[in-house]
């Protein structure tokens, strides 16, 4: 029995690493980069200030990661993004990332 608890310890600690590259991230980095680089079109808030950005407020960290991998790569094709993603390193995707999906946000349902 304790072979069995010792190994699901193991892979819940496994799971909970891989899962949360946001611990990992530094938050005044990426509000440095947030200011530098995303805040114009994305608000340093994560709430659009461009018409036809995307408010990245509360967004998932997975998410936000895999958008911007897709974006330096050249997978998902957006003229700003596009050029923009280019720059930024793994660790920068990382903090982002963190940031954004660190931002809460509420929800209101429409009145009837």
């Amino acid at each position: 029995m304790t072979r069995t608890f010792n190994l699901a310890i193991s892979i819940a600690a496994a799971a909970l690493t891989m899962t949360s590259a946001s611990y990992a991230a530094d938050r005044e980095l990426a509000r440095n980069k947030v200011e530098m680089m995303c805040a114009n079109c994305h608000g340093v808030d994560g709430i659009a200030t461009l018409p036809g950005a995307a408010n990245l407020a509360g967004q998932q960290d997975e998410y936000l990661r895999g958008q911007l991998k897709a974006y330096r790569s050249g997978a998902r094709k957006d003229p700003v993004m596009g050029v923009v993603a280019k720059t930024l390193s793994d660790e920068d995707i990382v903090n982002l990332a963190a940031w954004y999906s660190g931002l809460k946000v509420t929800v209101e349902m429409p009145s009837q």
